[in-house]
């Protein structure tokens, strides 16, 4: 871990969490129409937005952002940005509740990259060590991320898009598979990736299918007509957020972070054109949601539509650039904001699009998620991984405050790899020769 892996982490932290403390921007897609009922309808305290942020967001850190993490030593950025909307909600709306909001938040991104590295660590010196075993948790996403396009057609457009959607792309995926590796003149063997040319394939229909939806609205010009001072707030701290949406691509570009469980699996494999693909989709996928909600409330995110993961993957190793390209990004998406809501109304399915895009991939890393965990429980506890994984889901689904359905197969694992090294040390088991 060098010097400017922990000032980037820091100084993200820090940006994040003074945005959310003046209501500038928020991560949490839930929160957002919340900051205005405080910062200027006065409808609820300072206490109130408070407690609100942490019902919100605290469960998904530690249920969800850091046990993904852990898995690929990467961290999922849920685990950062959902605290520092947390951080910055819970210190003082005044200048010195500014300064504090920064320097704790540049301690959290500091602590939890050196934390998750000694948790990573830890586990190494346990005298049962799952941490190999535990990147199975990721192992199912690889490959199953390129079928969610098939999945978000069939949410839009029915049973028959869809299976033709996915028919295709299964078809592409075995093409490429088995033929997808040849020898140049000079001697140069060239693999194309699978995977990513199964998410193309996709895209591509996903794209077809819904710029055939015919019509037009005028529901975004009514926002941005109705919210013009809110657009006009956003605008005014473009600067800062542009700044932010820097920091972002270039935590990305040094490994540090990844924007979702798919790109994570993908960079941690060192498929970091697949990775990009997948951020890419689930940009598209965001701009309906992240441009509505802050046309209405007046506050960004802090990573804009997510296009700034993009552009730190694909400038891997290159943090400069990647902090120069991705607050160029940020400028740019929000310069179009009001541009790009009315373009919208164009394409109703495009519109529409966004919200399927997201439904799919949350189901698609639900499923491999859940799989993942159980064969890495499995690998750690043979003829009994299976068996916890599949309790520990179903179990989960009467809870009173049930984990969310993709924190469970990492959980799981992790949970049982602690589980039996506890037994171990009573001399209760025995690691599998």
């Amino acid at each position: 871990m060098d010097i400017l892996q922990l000032v980037v982490i820091g100084a993200l932290g820090a940006m994040a969490t003074m945005l959310t403390n003046k209501g500038i921007a928020v991560f949490n897609d839930g929160l957002r129409p919340i900051l205005p009922e405080y910062f200027d309808d006065h409808a609820i305290s300072r206490q109130e937005l408070a407690a609100t942020s942490f019902a919100v967001s605290f469960g998904l850190v530690i249920g969800f952002g850091i046990p993904v993490s852990i898995g690929a030593s990467i961290l999922l950025i849920h685990s950062v940005l959902l605290m520092t909307d947390i951080i910055g909600t819970w210190t003082p709306n005044t200048k010195l509740g500014l300064a504090l909001a920064g320097v704790l938040g540049a301690a959290w991104g500091i602590g939890l990259t050196l934390g998750l590295q000694f948790i990573v660590d830890l586990f190494a010196m346990l005298p049962v060590n799952f941490l190999d075993a535990l990147g199975a948790v990721g192992n199912p996403i690889v490959v199953a991320f390129s079928l969610f396009p098939g999945i978000a057609v069939a949410y839009q457009h029915g049973f028959n898009k869809g299976a033709l959607t996915a028919g295709l792309s299964t078809f592409v995926l075995v093409l490429v598979r088995q033929f997808g590796t040849f020898t140049l003149p000079g001697g140069q063997a060239v693999t194309i990736s699978a995977e990513g040319m199964t998410l193309l394939t996709g895209m591509a229909f996903m794209l077809y299918f819904a710029i055939k939806v015919k019509g037009e609205s005028t529901d975004n010009q009514n926002l941005v007509n109705i919210f013009a001072e809110r657009v006009k707030k956003i605008k005014k701290n473009m600067i800062l957020l542009s700044l932010t949406g820097g920091l972002v691509a270039a935590a990305t570009s040094l490994t540090l972070i990844a924007g979702d469980p798919i790109s994570l699996s993908l960079m941690d494999g060192g498929q970091f054109g697949e990775a990009a693909l997948a951020a890419f989709a689930r940009g598209i996928g965001f701009i309906p949601l992240v441009f509505s909600t802050a046309i209405v409330t007046g506050v960004y995110s802090p990573a804009g539509a997510t296009f700034v993961f993009v552009v730190g993957i694909l400038l891997q190793g290159n943090p400069i650039f990647a902090f120069i390209l991705g607050a160029l990004v940020m400028l740019i998406e929000i310069s179009l904001l009001s541009g790009a809501a009315k373009g919208l109304d164009r394409f109703p399915g495009v519109r529409e699009m966004g919200e399927h895009i997201r439904s799919a991939m949350n189901r698609v890393l639900e499923v491999a998620l859940l799989i993942g965990g159980a064969l890495a429980s499995e690998q750690i506890a043979p003829g009994i991984g299976f068996f916890w994984v599949i309790g520990v889901y179903l179990l989960n689904r009467t809870a009173k405050k049930p984990l969310v359905d993709m924190a469970v197969g990492p959980v799981a694992a992790i949970a049982l790899g602690i589980i039996v090294n506890i037994l171990f040390l009573l001399n209760l088991w025995a690691p599998a020769a």
